[in-house]
């Protein structure tokens, strides 16, 4: 994968980020995020005991924050551009896809430092470690979609 999170050989350049700080941060967030739907507890309260509860060692954290803090102010927001895209109402999809979907959209929209080719990827195999059998081609179709309305800059074919 050559993209902005990480390096062909795997290892990070000085001030980059590695892959596998941010893979481990976009798990941990999905996990908060889920955690929140079911709890309801304060969006802080979360991230506290998420920080206390988790070795951040190497755990892209700043990372973290910003996805779970990110996609909790943003939610109505995410979710008016999700829904136009869904064949069932918001409230009928699985709260763990709906929290990869969500993740990846606020990546799509706030994060363009993220190519959106990683964001995909990353939410597919997010739905295939943490969600349903099938889940991962749910999250590929909405993230696909959802990549050519807010980057369509970088999705639009190039012509020569």
């Amino acid at each position: 994968m050559s993209d902005q999170d990480s390096t062909a050989s795997g290892a990070s350049a000085p001030g980059k980020p590695k892959a596998g700080d941010r893979r481990r941060a976009r798990a941990l967030a999905l996990q908060a995020l889920y955690h929140r739907h079911f709890s309801k507890s304060p969006i802080n309260d979360i991230e506290a005991e998420f920080m206390v509860d988790n070795d951040m060692t190497k755990v892209d954290s700043a990372f973290f924050r910003d996805l779970l803090r990110g996609v909790h102010r943003e939610q109505s927001g995410l979710d008016g551009v999700i829904e136009p895209l869904l064949d069932r109402p918001l409230a009928e999809v699985d709260p763990i896809e709906l929290a990869i979907v969500r993740i990846g959209a606020y990546e799509l929209k706030y994060r363009v430092d993220v190519p959106y080719r990683v964001v995909i990827n990353e939410g597919i195999e997010l739905a295939k470690r943490f969600g349903g059998t099938e889940g991962h081609k749910f999250v590929n179709s909405l993230l696909d979609k959802l990549s050519q309305r807010l980057r369509l800059a970088e999705t639009r074919p190039r012509q020569s």
